[in-house]
């Protein structure tokens, strides 16, 4: 959403909303003169001449109420996100349960370095454009949620489908429904980049590891934790990548941004040299500090599949104990994948649970981090930053800290470290 609203101020449009909490974001809006509402009154409402709000927000809302009442024109971020879209030439819509902020940002400093015209608009802040960049209307690089079907309002020219894993079944139903929206947004589509091992039914551009696909990297080696590769496009080389970004799943990323950059007429060198200078975004394998011999991380994993990514790649760089501090993201999401959870978790020796953060939901205790922590090997429950502070001071010299989660653990995580 703060996203959008830089969007709108770049058109010298008015903006105000609301949060729960200040944070980086309200500050940095305030700051850019945006009037944000922290209280529980609904009196700004009245000012605003349209109103947009997200899923997060439900139907028992007193501000959207009172928009309502008001007779306010009113629209959903997802619905919003499509009509913003309409005001560029070419849409680039990158989708996928885990890698779209990475990717939407390796997109945004390729593009950056090939000259092009474009706007991003990224989930999180990369490290150097942040989460909006507007230098021109050709291209229109954004992120599309599949979050209650959100990245269905989008018709993009260019759709990205970075993978589909079992996620939002709570608004899904089953994996099935979710792959199968999967496939109505790529239909909805010029052109498909896809990573066909998850959806193997679709048409389009693939990338991969495997040398059936359009785009594959060969060669790879790994150097304190940094990957460097050979690209291929349809069999033939275009040249050597190195990624200033930890993990090897940042490959798969690298090469579905290379395959739209390239059908964008972008040259190789000028991918290479914008990848090379891509050096990440908040909360994706983040270096928070490095105190007295300890390196202190922080990542956004929140489904399984992104927590065992981002173990092995703490694993590799770590010479001493890892201590992993772990926030669940939402009650739905633990209970569903509960025993996914708690394999991908069990091997740790040094593992805290933080209480779970709920976000739009209820407590359920089938899906809480205490039910989840008494049923891992080894772990313990947390329930305040005290606890967290007891559990990262065993750490010494050598030792690594790794905070895992989507919810307030990476701004829980930066106070104690402050401290």
């Amino acid at each position: 959403m703060s996203g959008l609203a830089k969007y709108l101020l770049s058109l010298g449009k008015k903006v105000g909303g609301s949060d729960v909490t200040e944070n980086e974001y309200t500050d940095e809006l305030v700051k850019e003169g945006v009037s944000i509402n922290f209280g529980d009154k609904a009196e700004d409402i009245d000012y605003y001449d349209f109103v947009v709000y997200t899923d997060a927000v439900n139907d028992a809302d007193f501000r959207l109420n009172k928009a309502v009442a008001l007779s306010k024109p009113i629209m959903s971020r997802g619905q919003f996100l499509y009509e913003v879209s309409r005001n560029f030439k070419t849409v680039i819509a990158v989708s996928g349960c885990h890698g779209k902020t990475t990717c939407s940002a390796m997109l945004t400093h390729i593009f950056a370095s090939g000259g092009k015209k474009f706007t991003a608009h990224i989930g999180g802040k990369d490290l150097i454009f942040s989460n909006f960049h507007c230098c021109g209307y050709d291209y229109f690089i954004t992120e599309a949620c599949e979050y209650k079907k959100n990245f269905l309002h989008l018709k993009p020219d260019v759709a990205v489908i970075l993978n589909s894993d079992a996620d939002h079944i709570e608004c899904y139903g089953s994996e099935e429904a979710l792959k199968s929206a999967y496939t109505d947004f790529s239909q909805g589509a010029k052109q498909t980049v896809c990573l066909y091992r998850d959806l193997p039914g679709l048409s389009g551009i693939s990338f991969g590891f495997d040398k059936s696909a359009d785009y594959y990297a060969k060669n790879i080696k790994v150097n304190n934790g940094y990957c460097s590769f050979n690209v291929y496009e349809c069999g033939e080389k275009l040249g050597a990548v190195t990624l200033c970004v930890f993990g090897k799943h940042n490959v798969l990323n690298a090469l579905a941004s290379i395959a739209v950059a390239r059908c964008s007429g972008i040259t190789f060198d000028k991918i290479a040299s914008g990848l090379n200078g891509f050096t990440g975004v908040e909360r994706r394998f983040e270096k928070l500090k490095e105190k007295d011999g300890v390196k202190f991380y922080a990542d956004y994993a929140h489904h399984p599949n992104e927590l065992r990514a981002s173990l092995k790649t703490v694993k590799n760089i770590t010479k001493g104990r890892l201590f992993v501090v772990f926030q669940p993201h939402t009650y739905s999401r633990t209970k569903l994948l509960f025993e996914q959870f708690v394999n991908v978790l069990s091997p740790l020796n040094e593992l805290l649970i933080y209480k779970t953060f709920p976000a739009r939901e209820y407590f359920d205790d089938a899906g809480s981090a205490l039910t989840l922590a008494q049923s891992v090997k080894k772990a313990r429950y947390g329930n305040c930053a005290e606890d967290i502070i007891e559990f990262i001071s065993k750490a010494r010299k050598g030792d690594t800290v790794l905070f895992l989660g989507a919810g307030d653990i990476y701004f829980i995580a930066g106070q104690i470290l402050k401290q």
